[in-house]
């Protein structure tokens, strides 16, 4: 097993990373250009991309932003409107597994920042079946979630004919370096399939299931004719400003009181608290499957930014990966399936070829710290940290929520 040489993705990296001659895999070497590109004339040219929106005849709402009540909401709000000034549509699928955190979040941005918001909730029972299907066929338990957060949006977008989405960074740019900055790639149906979706589309659960099309039509992407009829467009964010999310959510704690969590399986304590199962059971699934959690993602995040050292990382990854996730009684109850059940389908989920047993306990075959750089690249790496890596902003509230359910609504919240 290959691992980069300065970070801590291997070869085997779901969104297909690579490596050059020295070892250095292309989401490090696309990071580099983040200190090599002019961010103030990428932001004039955004500007100047936004500007027959802002200027078109809409009254109203002259573009469409993806929110929830985690990751980087608050801060593309915020940009959206305060820096570039617009006048956002906020759009949010219900992911259903919501925290009571997450809920709060959500509420102080709509109330806070003064946007229409829009939420889809798609049934329950719908949702289920759906997760189960996803479950047998792909091994998921959070598709539904990101096909809907990826979905509804351009969904909307076509509905009330706001031709401009704005999103906050793309995943296969920032993790892998599958682009360039200077691609300034923009959201398709083909990355959406291969990558958010894992190859498996709405239309694929039809087939071997009990399942009807109107069951699944609310995760179905627009066809091109409405897309292009529109002019429909997703532009991510990280192509035009030098994105740090960390620092950015630090800002948004200070100037909205943005809630942060403690998290089971990862140091980070700033991203996905409005998911019970984002940084828990969907992580463990994940681990089971790549044979890399969250914490990998955070650790390789904080190294590139310089936050963080390659023996820190690797000491923060193997304190995280192996956490027992404590959220899965509760999703359990939610499905409606037996705990064996659930077990044997963690167990077929677990990908053979990364894992093996000793002493009758499953271990990674290749794990991180198994690989080994020469010290002249490890004093490298430590010599590139400017700062202890710290999450001690914002304040955790008690929660009020009880566990052993889900909160599927909210409420206003005004400060």
């Amino acid at each position: 097993m290959k691992y980069c040489i300065r970070c801590f993705y291997h070869e085997q990296h779901p969104l297909n990373i690579i490596f050059n001659e020295d070892g250095l895999c292309s989401g490090c070497v696309i990071h580099e250009e983040k200190n090599k590109i002019d961010w103030d004339k990428k932001l004039i040219k955004l500007k100047r991309i936004i500007k027959p929106y802002k200027d078109s005849k809409r009254s109203i709402n002259n573009c469409i932003v993806p929110i929830s009540g985690g990751r980087d909401s608050y801060f593309i709000v915020d940009f959206v409107k305060n820096t570039l000034g617009l006048n956002p549509l906020l759009v949010n699928y219900n992911i259903q597994y919501n925290s009571d955190v997450g809920i709060r979040n959500l509420s102080y941005l709509k109330t806070q920042l003064g946007c229409p918001n829009l939420t889809l909730t798609v049934s329950p029972k719908k949702v289920k079946e759906i997760t189960k299907e996803t479950m047998k066929n792909i091994s998921s338990i959070y598709w539904h979630c990101i096909a809907g957060q990826t979905v509804f949006p351009v969904q909307t977008a076509c509905r009330f004919r706001i031709p401009l989405i704005i999103w906050g960074f793309h995943q296969g740019l920032e993790q892998v370096g599958m682009f360039s900055h200077e691609n300034e790639v923009e959201m398709t149906r083909k990355y959406r399939k291969e990558h958010d979706l894992m190859g498996y589309e709405a239309e694929d659960i039809l087939e071997n299931s009990k399942l009807t099309f109107e069951d699944i039509s609310q995760f179905i992407y627009p066809s091109d004719s409405s897309i292009s009829d529109v002019g429909v467009r997703g532009i991510y964010l990280n192509n035009y400003i030098r994105w740090d999310t960390k620092a950015q959510q630090e800002k948004m704690i200070n100037k909205y009181g943005h809630e942060t969590s403690d998290l089971k399986r990862t140091f980070d304590r700033y991203s996905n608290v409005d998911c019970h199962h984002y940084s828990g059971l969907h992580d463990y699934i994940k681990h089971l499957k790549h044979g890399y959690s969250l914490v990998t993602d955070h650790a390789t995040r904080e190294l590139r930014l310089n936050r963080l050292s390659r023996k820190e990382g690797i000491s923060l990854i193997n304190k995280y990966s192996d956490i027992y996730p404590n959220d899965m009684d509760l999703f359990i109850k939610w499905l409606g399936i037996s705990n064996q059940e659930f077990q044997n389908f963690l167990e077929k989920s677990r990908n053979k070829n990364l894992w093996t047993k000793k002493n009758s306990k499953w271990v990674l075959k290749y794990p991180i710290d198994s690989f080994k750089i020469k010290d002249s690249i490890e004093k490298k790496n430590a010599l590139k940290v400017l700062e202890n890596l710290k999450y001690d902003s914002g304040k955790k509230k008690k929660s009020l929520e009880k566990k052993e359910s889900y909160n599927l609504y909210g409420r206003g919240w005004e400060n």
